[in-house]
């Protein structure tokens, strides 16, 4: 039940307006703190007066946005406010947590739609409607709406390189500059005033980044190109040419410098919107290049030389009209810029082809003076629309994206505001016409839905009044009569169409409308519709034909021969078969009207925004004047009696604006049952289980509301335990409703149960990861540990094999040695011994020295062999063992000495015993095997070969 009841709603009424009285005094009484409500649903009591000063302070204050409910109201400053639109205070609002809780900003709305489609709530798709009337600001809001995206939804490099990301960016903003330039222009209410309306999808891929954007436009203003209000301009790029054109470019363009054109009124003025070069540059990333731009600007300039060409009127009907004396350059230059023949296009302006009868015979017959001035207006239009339509082709084949590559879109919806002029025609009425459409979306979006639905859902509510339009939308676009049909059958009947007789048709087929209205003090026919923004005069003179909108096929057929190639691609020529064969006038099929063209496009938008969850910038205009700091409380009071803030601002402070199917809500809340305490079963849900029509549930029913009491009944001891106690949560027979505090307490609740399940997963992997690296290192040393040992087995026998094979090799080569040796050394001849000389056995021996002795002189080739080895012996031991072997006697060294004779030939026998002085020498020795050892010493004496003993060089031994 809604405990939410505003004071002025109950009680008597006596006493409702006296604390009416009160509360409003006392509040207006307090002035200083009204600039810092940053919500209207904070003022008591919630009435205009109320609303109005608030705003007004918060204005002065330099403060221009305010929230309201579920719309946010944004005002005009009318001066430059460069610290409100930085990059840094975008990612602000983008990291912010809760971004609801900084200052009301379009940002906020912004990264409310963002956080939307993040979080894959249906509808995913997001919508963003900025309306207000002209000169309100609703261009600039949907600019910096799509820088925010352009900064917030950029793709990384990780996806892709940062040039083209950067290029896609930059692509998407650059196509504001350029259909602003083509499509806004100067109106007596804004500089800058959008003369068509834009939906731009933002498209997103699986990832939230922006890979793309599509631009839909609607009902271009082209007759803006031909006729212009006083003290108002044409479009943009007219000024730009003219005022940013080059020399060169003014000579090839026949722009010189001065130059008056009749559709060029009010060239004096400077606007920060005539830069030439801002255009140009966004063009050219764009993807149009150099070339192309230049026959883009010639075409407009022969444009502006057409609107030069006049005509006088030709005092015989059977002649076409004369040019007037200064046209006839005009028209050379005109044809010139545009590719055309002169004379053909002179003569297609001011001689109108008729086709009659049966066999389609042509008549041609001269126009008059009006009739040439509304063909060349129809010629510039034409070509105007035609490039328009164009550019956005151009700007939709740079900027979008594939269709696979993107899965959801945010939408920026920019069309003009509500106008009221002194003469207002069929651009005021279609104009006019899509912002009641818009109204009444968010009117059945908002108000009435919500009403409605609150009663369904079973909730107690207070119903609050608020403004329909729906009389009013049932007068312009009803059926079966309505003004749209009205202007659809004068159109299809073949007769000249009448003001006064379309205003008596009007009158007397909808007088029961209570939105239609009369002045009976206009001298012009015209008739009055009371619109939800106010009452609007509406001319009926040329509401039938700009309805119609004919375009003649010689006119086509004209501009299908021009040489200039942007003209043949805006006008391709038909194939000649279907020249030939012209349908006739019976079964020929009625053309669209204007009328019909834009409510069809409409309907197709409201579509879009009906499947889209919807968010509304309401943009106020302080003054008319432009003027900042200036608030006039007459015109802002206006403006919101006519969008409805005031009952906007009731139902949003009373009701709830969140609203979530049962399965969605348990779906993505039934993660909350895990900070639940544990309570007996006995207690019962805030929200008992109600099935439909008093029956029984079904058993998925049954389940799903089972679920839903337990997780409500989870979710006070929630609230409890919040800073600040949440509003109330409701349960209706299929929807959950909520309000946004609320749901910023479940979203925080939701975020830190999914936290506490990360960690969980996280620790629990990370354990995983921690004993499979255990595992696995153990493995590891054990692998390891057995190759290792492998290894060295391996190589121990490979050592162990070449040991033996060395050592048996080594055998076999020593044996062989040895019995070579031996049949060398008995071979030899043997001499007797010599005796011992007295000296050796002058001296006795002790009984161990001669058996030494006896023992060397038994084995003295061993000794021998043993002496002259590498390793073993030294010193005095090495000479008594060569002594020994040698037989040499031990006396002085005079007596005996060693002498080398090379000259001399031959060898004594080693057996033979020294007999005095001994020359042994060899230059070849007889015995083959007896120096050879394996790796002999280089400092070690080896062999026979090398012993010399020298005759003349005594040695001591």
């Amino acid at each position: 039940m809604l405990q939410h009841v505003d004071d002025h709603s109950s009680g008597s009424d006596g006493q409702s307006r006296v604390s009416l009285r009160e509360d409003l005094q006392e509040f207006l009484g307090r002035e200083a703190p009204l600039h810092q409500l940053d919500d209207l649903t904070k003022v008591n009591p919630v009435t205009l007066e109320t609303v109005l000063r608030c705003l007004q302070a918060r204005y002065m204050a330099d403060t221009f946005y305010t929230n309201a409910g579920c719309t946010l109201v944004a005002l005009n400053p009318f001066k430059p406010v460069p610290q409100l639109y930085t990059p840094e205070l975008m990612r602000e609002y983008h990291a912010a947590p809760q971004p609801q809780r900084l200052r009301p900003h379009i940002f906020t709305v912004a990264e409310q739609t963002y956080k939307n489609v993040k979080s894959l709530i249906e509808p995913v798709n997001q919508s963003i409607v900025v309306s207000g009337e002209s000169g309100a600001g609703k261009t600039w809001t949907s600019r910096c709406l799509m820088k925010f995206y352009a900064v917030v939804a950029a793709a990384p490099a990780s996806w892709e390189s940062p040039k083209i990301a950067e290029r896609i960016e930059q692509r998407i903003l650059n196509s504001n500059p350029v259909m602003e330039a083509f499509g806004n222009a100067c109106t007596l209410r804004n500089n800058n005033s959008s003369r068509f309306g834009k939906f731009i999808e933002l498209q997103l891929n699986r990832a939230q980044q922006m890979t793309g954007a599509a631009v839909q436009t609607y009902l271009l203003e082209k007759t803006r190109v031909a006729h212009q209000a006083s003290s108002e301009r044409n479009f943009h790029i007219f000024y730009q040419i003219c005022k940013g054109a080059s020399e060169d470019e003014r000579l090839q363009w026949c722009l010189p410098k001065g130059a008056a054109f009749s559709w060029l009124p009010n060239p004096e003025m400077t606007l920060e919107e005539d830069c030439f070069e801002v255009t140009r540059e966004a063009m050219l990333h764009l993807g149009i290049d150099i070339l192309t731009q230049n026959n883009i600007f010639k075409v407009l300039a022969g444009l502006l030389h057409l609107g030069n060409v006049h005509f006088a009127d030709s005092e015989d009907e059977a002649q076409p009209c004369q040019l007037m004396h200064d046209a006839k350059c005009s028209v050379r230059t005109s044809a010139s810029l545009l590719r055309l023949h002169e004379d053909m296009m002179l003569e297609t302006v001011r001689i109108r082809t008729i086709r009659a009868g049966r066999q389609q015979q042509m008549f041609r017959k001269p126009c008059s003076q009006a009739e040439c001035d509304t063909r060349r207006d129809c010629l510039a239009k034409v070509v105007y629309a035609r490039l328009f339509d164009w550019l956005v082709s151009v700007i939709n084949s740079s900027i979008s994206a594939d269709c696979d590559s993107w899965t959801a879109f945010i939408g920026l919806l920019d069309v003009y505001g509500f106008e009221s002029f002194l003469d207002n025609s069929l651009e005021q009425l279609c104009i006019n016409y899509a912002n009641e459409k818009l109204q009444q979306h968010f009117v059945a979006h908002y108000l009435r839905a919500q009403q409605e639905e609150y009663t369904l859902e079973g909730l107690e509510w207070s119903f609050v009044n608020y403004q329909d339009n729906q009389s009013c939308l049932d007068l312009i676009e009803g059926n079966p009569i309505s003004i749209c049909s009205l202007l659809n059958e004068e159109c299809r009947l073949n007769r000249p169409s009448s003001a006064a007789q379309l205003q008596t048709r009007i009158e007397s087929a909808l007088a029961a409308s209570p939105c239609l209205g009369h002045n009976k003090l206009s001298r012009e026919p015209s008739f009055i519709v009371v619109h939800y923004a106010g009452p609007v005069r509406y001319l009926t003179a040329g509401l039938v034909e700009k309805n119609k909108d004919p375009v003649p096929p010689e006119l086509t057929e004209l501009l299908q021969q021009s040489q200039d190639p942007l003209l043949t691609v805006l006008f391709p020529a038909q194939p000649k078969e279907k020249t030939q064969e012209e349908p006739s006038g019976q079964s020929r099929a009625p053309a669209l009207t204007v009328v019909s063209k834009f409510k069809a496009s409409l309907e197709q938008l409201l579509l879009v925004l009906h499947s889209t969850t919807p968010h509304y910038i309401r943009c106020i205009k302080p003054n008319s004047q432009g003027q900042p700091r200036t608030f006039l409380q007459e015109e802002v009071l206006s403006q919101l009696e006519a969008c409805g803030l005031v009952e906007t601002i009731h139902i949003s402070a009373a009701g709830f604006p969140i609203r979530v199917s049962h399965q969605s809500f348990v779906e993505r809340y039934s993660l909350l049952r895990r900070l639940r305490p544990h309570t007996p079963s006995g207690l019962h849900s805030p929200c008992p289980a109600r099935g439909r029509a008093g029956q029984l549930p079904c058993p998925e029913e049954a389940t799903l509301q089972t679920v839903l009491q337990d997780l409500l009944h989870a979710l006070p001891p929630l609230t409890r335990r919040a800073a600040t106690p949440a509003d109330p949560l409701h349960c209706g027979k299929t929807k959950v409703f909520m309000t946004e505090s609320m749901l910023e307490l479940l979203e925080s609740r939701r975020a830190r149960v999914l936290e506490q399940c990360a960690r969980c997963i996280q620790c629990g992997w990370r354990r995983h990861q921690h004993r499979k690296q255990e595992r696995q290192r153990r493995a590891a040393i054990l692998l390891q540990a057995a190759i290792r040992s492998w290894l060295t087995r391996k190589h121990i026998q490979r050592l162990h094999m070449a040991a033996t094979i060395i050592k048996r090799t080594w055998q076999k080569w020593r044996f062989r040695m040895a019995c070579l040796a031996s049949e060398e050394l008995d071979g030899m001849e043997e001499k007797p011994m010599s005796p011992i000389p007295s000296s050796l056995s002058s001296s006795p021996l002790s009984p161990a020295q001669a058996r030494l002795r006896g023992a060397i002189i038994r084995l003295w080739p061993l000794g021998l062999v043993l002496a002259n080895a590498a390793m073993g012996m030294h010193g005095f031991q090495r000479k008594l063992v060569v002594f020994a072997c040698l037989q040499l006697p031990l006396g002085k060294s005079s007596n005996y000495s060693v002498q080398t004779a090379q000259d001399q030939t031959g060898v004594m026998s080693i057996r033979a015993l020294p007999q005095g002085s001994i020359k042994f020498h060899c230059r070849k020795s007889p015995l083959r095997y007896a120096d050879i050892c394996p790796e002999p010493s280089p400092y070690s004496v080896t062999g026979f070969n090398q012993i010399l003993l020298e005759r003349h060089r005594p040695v001591d031994v």
